[in-house]
């Protein structure tokens, strides 16, 4: 029997299920902008693919430089107001807003579903982590601000696509919470939908929030280098976050997210079982995230045990159309990932892979679209199977930066140094990871690994609440964030104060 799409979950039923929930955002016709606290019908609208099938969604209402700018001026207004309103009312709001959010849960992850792919256990995830986190600095914000003020601006976030509620979103609330206006950009290759739910939920109970779509030659110049900017928090690409440095005044507070080459190294290491769920649980979201690992650095004596284990895993690997069952009343299924954001990175990336191989990349694995679970005669553009390459040419860009998908390579080392050296091949990184059995010998090795976070045995993540997050060299700029970095980074400290971070003059790390 052929899989079918589950019911009420239909693009068209989720939409509607939106309009009457924020009227006031989504019209029949097209999305609208947030502007100086109301929903505006301002930009040009147009539809947008979505990965999984390829089908017509909403799309982004894109406004011009002229539009944007006005829209950054209305921001600082808000944030002269809201930055006078006493924590406890800000308390009182965010947890109402949090509310409505949690209300509206399942209804925020079927549009991540739709607009960027996510399997339903990775986009409810994504969901519950914004409100969770957002709760956790609600209930610990009070120490974190003592002494402290808002910025004489508002925040202008810029992010990346692949993590809507749990990247953006939260940093949204907490921005606010902390004291200040905040304006956002929609990811220009999905969300939009999603976002502008979550925002017309926030702001019913007050909360600041602006939200303009656009690309980013017309936005930038007002969400990056207009002075009425008090920090700039952007996650994304080391390309794009190289653009954006140009922009800014050499005094404005930042917040750089951008990738590196996270590696997990094999050193002396036997415990195969414990290994083999973790390569599986790295290939979730097909690898489209910050903090995934495409690269594997193994001890050359050790490599036929890594390969048994690794192949083992990766023949398990789980993908296709998210929403797709059997039967009527199956619950969603629990797929390792969906398609690529778009059909044109799936189409990139084969490209890639072939010409990698073609310069002496080894293949040890080439995974078929067509073991993917997909409903009948639907569009499978978007999705790409598993793929693995032993020893990638320099030439190749497998070499040294992040893929972005599904594909892992492996290098093959012999001494401690080549094991740093292939780890660090990025010129810094957000994570990394070491396989070795014996704990004293991965603290030594972890010392010479230009990553933000270390892991002995385990994958590292993002992380949550409390958890500080930044990244080493050429990954990050700026203020780290996460715990009560993330609060320290949208306000103002002590004259003189020295934030954690990578800035021009100098690079300061919290006690790890």
């Amino acid at each position: 029997m052929s899989p079918i799409l589950k019911p009420g979950t239909s693009w068209p039923e989720l939409y509607d299920r939106c309009a009457k929930a924020a009227p006031e955002a989504f019209h029949r016709d097209r999305l609208l902008n947030l502007v100086d606290g109301t929903w505006q019908r301002i930009g040009t609208p147009g539809p947008a693919t979505s990965p999984v099938d390829g089908s017509t969604i909403a799309g982004p209402p894109r406004l011009d430089a002229a539009q944007a700018s006005r829209a950054v001026a209305a921001t600082g207004a808000q944030h002269r107001a809201w930055a006078a309103v006493p924590l406890t009312e800000r308390k009182a709001r965010t947890l109402a807003a949090l509310a409505d959010l949690h209300a509206h849960r399942d209804l925020l992850a079927l549009l991540l579903v739709w607009e960027i792919g996510k399997p339903w256990r990775l986009a409810t995830a994504d969901v519950d982590r914004c409100l969770e986190g957002v709760e956790w600095y609600v209930e610990q914000i009070d120490p974190m601000l003592h002494g402290r003020t808002p910025l004489h601006g508002p925040v202008s976030n810029i992010a990346s696509w692949n993590y809507p509620m749990s990247v953006l979103m939260h940093a949204m609330l907490v921005q606010a919470l902390a004291g200040n206006a905040v304006i956002a950009k929609v990811p220009t290759d999905g969300g939009v939908s999603c976002l502008t739910l979550a925002c017309a939920l926030a702001v019913r109970h007050g909360l600041p929030l602006t939200l303009v779509s656009g690309g980013g030659r017309e936005l930038s110049p007002a969400l990056v280098g207009s002075p009425d900017i008090g920090c700039l928090s952007f996650v994304g690409g080391r390309g794009a976050g190289g653009e954006i440095v140009t922009g800014l005044d050499a005094t404005q507070r930042h917040v750089l997210e951008q990738e590196g080459l996270n590696c997990w190294g094999v050193w002396e290491f036997s415990d195969w079982e414990a290994l083999r769920p973790q390569l599986r649980k790295s290939f979730d979201y097909a690898k489209q995230r910050c903090t995934a690992y495409p690269r594997y650095v193994v001890q050359r004596s050790l490599f036929d045990s890594f390969l048994s284990v690794y192949l083992e895993a990766v023949r398990e690997i789980t993908f296709g159309h998210p929403l797709a069952v059997a039967s009527p009343d199956d619950d969603l299924p629990d797929l390792d990932f969906g398609p690529l954001i778009t059909d044109a990175k799936a189409k990139e990336l084969a490209d890639v892979v072939d010409e990698a191989i073609a310069k002496g990349g080894v293949p040890l694995h080439r995974g078929s679209v067509d073991a993917g679970r997909f409903l009948p005669d639907q569009q499978t553009s978007a999705y790409f199977a598993p793929v693995a390459i032993l020893a990638p040419p320099p030439s190749s860009p497998l070499h040294h930066a992040e893929p972005f998908g599904p594909v892992d390579t492996i290098v093959l080392v012999d001494t401690e140094a080549e094991l740093l050296a292939a780890m660090n091949a990025s010129n810094g990184a957000l994570v990394a990871s070491l396989s070795c059995d014996d704990e004293a010998v991965a603290r030594r090795l972890a010392g010479g690994v230009n990553a933000f976070k270390f892991g002995h045995n385990k994958a590292r993540s993002r992380g949550d609440r409390a958890e500080v997050f930044g990244g080493r060299g050429a990954s990050w700029r700026g203020a780290f964030v996460g715990g009560s970095l993330l609060v320290h980074a949208v306000t103002e400290g002590p004259p003189g104060e020295r934030l954690y971070g990578n800035f021009p003059s100098y690079s300061l790390y919290p006690p790890t």
